[in-house]
């Protein structure tokens, strides 16, 4: 099974903002006008505060691995694209995402190691899935 281009995810009034730059090969994250808390998934209020004056800002796309995993089996992913690698990556500005990690061997990551964005095209035009590389 080919899985080029991936499937696109659901888009919301809350996140295409956030779908739309990472088309653009850019990686975004919400930060709260009031109390200055960055973070991750795109959404209207702040999940410190609650403040809804919120906005998107470009974000380096760079961190360090803080937790993964890895398995060589999944039902309905691409045999091509395994082993899958899911990862929580801090990013530079603070939030963590939840993401994968791809262009390495499982084996050879390790927390803490640094990692650099990149985007993957989907079905839609307008929408790619940002995923982690080792540095």
């Amino acid at each position: 099974m080919s899985w080029e281009p991936r499937p696109t995810p659901d888009v919301n009034p809350e996140t295409a903002a956030f779908w739309a730059a990472a088309s653009e090969g850019r990686f975004t994250v919400s930060r709260c006008g009031d109390c200055g808390l960055a973070f991750h998934y795109p959404r209207t209020r702040c999940p410190d505060c609650f403040s809804d004056r919120v906005e998107l800002e470009d974000a380096s796309g760079e961190g360090e691995i803080y937790s993964y995993s890895f398995t060589e089996q999944v039902g309905g992913w691409p045999e091509e694209a395994l082993p899958l690698v899911l990862a929580y990556v801090e990013l530079d500005e603070g939030p963590r995402v939840m993401t994968n990690v791809v262009g390495a061997d499982p084996e050879s990551l390790s927390v803490g190691q640094r990692v650099e964005v990149e985007f993957v095209d989907t079905e839609a035009d307008d929408v790619s899935i940002p995923v982690f590389t080792p540095v």
